[in-house]
């Protein structure tokens, strides 16, 4: 695990009582924050705090709120103009609805990253397997993957840049396709595009961009990129 994964280092940390506590004999099934097995439903109007799930799913309201929301297996969902600081899985999908608000970083090991039109995250965007898709959102501190594609589209911008990093041994296994970046019109992205792999990255001549270094941009007109 990359440690780039900050909020991951937080996580475990978490699952580590949780584990304790399921395994002393007595059943622990948590509360309605912080469960072992189950997935976690969090209202609007419910005071903020952390909410942490090993087996199981977040689902956070449209406008509610928590500090943060980590799971092992299962996805996060962020409702429309929710707000969190953290937002962490494993495995699992992390989507940001509408107007969604992210303080800090959402990170994924395994699973699609999604941000909906006019949600942010003001930290960094990272997975290692999964795509990123952004639809005019708004990243703060640069996008990372591994083995992902990534497609940003409407008025989204991203500030730090993009890093496709070069995988770790236990992925150069398995990589069978090169990772497809596609800019679409309107993007705006500040600073590096650095790319340490072989991946297809489509630039639109109506989008704004930094240096790119490790790739050769094909630039492309009209609202799509080619297949």
């Amino acid at each position: 695990m990359s440690d780039r994964f900050t909020g991951l280092r937080d996580l475990v940390a978490a699952l580590a009582v949780l584990a304790a506590l399921s395994g002393c004999g007595a059943s622990y099934d948590g509360d309605a924050s912080t469960k072992v097995n189950g997935s976690i439903h969090v209202p609007v109007g419910k005071q903020p705090g952390p909410v942490t799930t090993v087996n199981g799913s977040i689902a956070i309201d449209d406008s509610a709120a928590v500090t943060s929301a980590t799971t092992v297996n299962g996805g996060v969902h962020l409702g429309s103009h929710a707000s969190a600081a953290s937002l962490n899985s494993v495995n699992g999908d992390i989507v940001l609805g509408a107007g969604a608000h992210v303080s800090g970083s959402a990170a994924s090991v395994n699973g699609d990253l999604e941000l909906g039109d006019g949600s942010e995250v003001l930290g960094s965007l990272s997975n290692v397997n999964g795509t990123v898709t952004l639809t005019a959102a708004h990243v703060g501190n640069g996008i990372k993957t591994d083995n992902g594609d990534v497609t940003l589209t409407g008025a989204s911008h991203v500030e730090g840049g993009i890093l496709v990093e070069k995988p770790g041994a236990q992925l150069v296994q398995v990589m069978q396709k090169v990772p497809r970046i596609v800019i679409g019109p309107g993007v705006t992205v500040q600073g590096e595009l650095r790319f340490e792999r072989t991946v297809k990255l489509y630039v639109s001549d109506k989008a704004t961009i930094g240096t790119v270094t490790g790739a050769t941009p094909i630039p492309f007109s009209g609202d799509t990129a080619p297949k």
